[in-house]
């Protein structure tokens, strides 16, 4: 059981504490509610270039990383298609660096044209490098376009393309940072060897003079029910032929989430798993598979890909993998199978909340979510799920007309 703290500055700003005296450091995580869909269609990739230009140097603070560094402490950041997360840890005494670094960026950043080059320069290159000249780099392209025709997660965090990197202006730039980042769209979440009533006294020292925002509601248009299975071929200079599915699903929020992500794992998690077990192992109809669901805010997708065995077409594969998921629908699903799996995520949430930092980071998302406390509570949900709702779920969801196909082919030298 993590012990949650909570307090709300007046400009809005939700801080939820754990303290863990075991060790001698202090984490902090900062949790924008923005991302990837809060973009426009023609200005993509903003919410990732600002992962970036946080780092280039805020109002009263020209270089970030160097305190950091001298105060013993590291930090990152990372983006998504519904949050930007920023990160730093340092030893218990240098715990108020963290809090002052943090809170100038928020204020405001440094804009100047210079910056805002070498970070355009940056992540340009990273595009080109992931999903340009990397082998099934523009798979996530592809794939969210088929399966998203209205939704804003059609294109991936990177950006739909370049263009929309290279011609942002530091206007555009401007604007997209007052629009979301600000404390009453933020969430800090403080961990380690700290108290409460510290943070919260650091808290309103660097925090609570920054000016809340008007933040406006998010109008996202829903996407529409798919009707119809979707199909493509592509080719492209790869060493292998892959097989690309995806299927709709529910967002984080739904009840429903946890079966789906213990389908993902009754099909795809561990050599005993039904993927691996049968499709590789036994059959050796795919050299390596793999499924897992995207977990987004709203509703997300559950993909299926595999690398199909030599001699092996990517309709063979295909059939195999639908015979599968028909299994799983029809044949009750043992009782030691759920077991196992619902055993190895119990496993992996006690490891993964016994380090400091991930406490930090898995408060700030259920704080977004619902509440910090429901972190309490995952290990219950995942439990409660049946044999009769795994079944429920596969046939509600694993149906052609729910599905996008993607044929990921060699082309022919």
């Amino acid at each position: 059981m993590i012990t949650v703290n909570r307090h709300i500055l007046k400009n809005g700003l939700r801080i939820v504490h754990s303290e863990d005296i075991t060790t001698q450091m202090v984490a902090l995580n900062v949790l924008y509610d923005v991302g990837a869909r809060d973009e426009h269609p023609e200005h993509t990739g903003f919410a990732h270039l600002f992962e970036h230009l946080m780092f280039g140097g805020s109002i009263n603070i020209p270089d970030y990383d160097t305190p950091v560094q001298n105060a013993g402490g590291e930090n990152n950041a990372w983006t998504n298609n519904d949050i930007t997360n920023y990160y730093i840890t340092l030893p218990r005494n240098n715990a108020e660096i963290g809090f002052w670094l943090e809170s100038d960026r928020m204020l405001s950043l440094d804009f100047n044209e210079r910056s805002l080059e070498v970070q355009k320069n940056v992540v340009t290159e990273e595009f080109k490098q992931r999903n340009l000249n990397q082998p099934y780099g523009d798979v996530s392209h592809i794939l969210r376009d088929m399966a998203y025709k209205t939704h804003p997660y059609r294109w991936p965090t990177i950006g739909k393309e370049i263009s929309h990197i290279t011609n942002a202006t530091l206007e555009e730039v401007k604007d997209f940072f007052y629009r979301f980042y600000a404390p009453n769209n933020a969430i800090l979440a403080v961990s380690g060897n700290i108290s409460f009533d510290e943070t919260i006294r650091l808290a309103e020292k660097w925090f609570g003079d920054i000016p809340a925002r008007d933040i406006k509601p998010r109008n996202i248009p829903q996407e529409e029910l798919q009707t119809e299975e979707r199909r493509m071929t592509v080719y492209r200079d790869v060493p292998v032929d892959t097989l690309y599915m995806a299927f709709h699903i529910c967002g984080r929020r739904d009840s429903g989430y946890h079966t789906f992500d213990l389908i993902s794992d009754i099909l795809c998690n561990g050599r005993s798993s039904r993927l691996i077990q049968r499709l590789v192992l036994e059959k050796k109809i795919f050299s390596s598979v793999d499924a897992y669901i995207s977990g987004s805010l709203d509703s997300g997708l559950f993909h299926i890909t595999g690398k199909p065995c030599d001699g092996i077409s990517l309709e063979e594969a295909e059939k195999a993998v639908w015979e599968e998921l028909e299994n799983l629908k029809h044949c009750s699903v043992e009782e030691t199978e759920l077991e196992k799996v619902k055993n190895r995520y119990e496993s992996e949430q006690i490891f993964s909340n016994i380090n400091y930092l991930t406490v930090a980071t898995n408060l700030a998302f259920f704080e977004l979510i619902g509440k910090a406390e429901d972190i309490n509570n995952e290990v219950q949900k995942y439990r409660s799920v049946s044999h009769e709702q795994i079944a429920k779920t596969a046939k509600e969801c694993f149906i052609n007309s729910n599905c996008n196909i993607l044929y990921y082919k060699k082309a022919s030298s």
